[in-house]
């Protein structure tokens, strides 16, 4: 028994730092989003010097750790709620992956930067 229970333990701290790094990463992306979009505005012509890879890697991160944490805190504490708007979030950043860049990416990357955030959040609440 002792051992099924500091394995629960280890599972359980794991989840909690999964989701607060997620939430840490999902706050350095909106504060990317803003600073590009503020300095592009006032830098126009140097929107060439930014790599556009970032946005997709940056997806590709959000999608691991949201696979990682979410799934884990369904198996763990059983509400699917939690992932569900984390999904739906990952879903709303990679559709703004499809709009040309401009004001209108920029907001629904926020969206679904804020609904993933809300989503660890939810997650990491349920596992206490």
């Amino acid at each position: 028994m002792p051992v099924t229970l500091s394995l629960s333990r280890l599972w359980g701290g794991l989840d909690a730092r999964i989701d607060r790094i997620a939430i840490g990463v999902s706050g350095l992306c909106l504060a990317h989003c803003l600073a590009t979009t503020i300095f592009l505005a006032i830098f126009s012509a140097a929107g060439g010097l930014l790599n556009p890879m970032i946005h997709e890697v940056g997806l590709t991160l959000a999608i691991i750790f949201g696979v990682v944490a979410l799934g884990r805190g369904i198996i763990s504490h059983g509400y699917m709620m939690p992932a569900v708007v984390g999904a739906f979030g990952l879903g709303v950043m990679a559709g703004a992956l499809s709009l040309p860049h401009g004001d209108f990416e920029t907001m629904w990357t926020l969206v679904g930067v804020a609904l993933v955030a809300l989503g660890h959040d939810l997650n990491r609440r349920a596992t206490y």
